[in-house]
């Protein structure tokens, strides 16, 4: 089964599909913990083959945009703090990352995520990023919590 990799809105860090409940998806914290919680349709869940960041001219799906902080910082944790790093050192580096990434509709929280999602995935070991997260093809992650396991 090719793992997917989720963001949860409210709830903090990245989590890995396991399995798919009755009403509900079982997820695993991409952490140390590694905490199997449940996920409910209520919950607004994406997956992060999902995601694109706006540029100029076309999006570019998040994937791409992680492996190329991969390439910037040779497959290590990210360079900058996200923390304690100013807006415009925040900028200056996604710049290097997407040149061409649109001012006016990315902010600074986007940049901010994205560096810590980067950093939790690098820490899980996770940094072919290309392989290891698949898109979720079209359908809502709602319809599949919701199907009962004979559809």
């Amino acid at each position: 089964m090719q793992q997917t990799i989720l963001a949860i809105a409210g709830k903090p860090g990245l989590y890995k599909l396991l399995s798919r409940g009755k009403n509900n998806l079982i997820v695993e914290t991409l952490d140390a913990q590694h905490r199997r919680v449940p996920a409910f349709a209520t919950d607004r869940i994406t997956s992060l083959g999902d995601i694109a960041m706006f540029t100029e001219t076309d999006d570019v799906p998040l994937m791409d945009v992680l492996d190329n902080v991969k390439k910037l910082e040779d497959g290590k944790r990210a360079s900058i703090n996200e923390k304690k790093a100013s807006p415009d050192e925040l900028k200056e580096y996604f710049t290097k990352v997407l040149p061409e990434w649109d001012r006016d509709r990315v902010h600074v929280s986007d940049i901010k995520k994205l560096i810590s999602w980067y950093n939790i995935l690098v820490d899980a070991g996770i940094t072919d990023f290309k392989e290891n997260v698949a898109p979720t093809e079209g359908d809502n992650i709602d319809d599949r919590i919701n199907k009962t396991p004979e559809e």
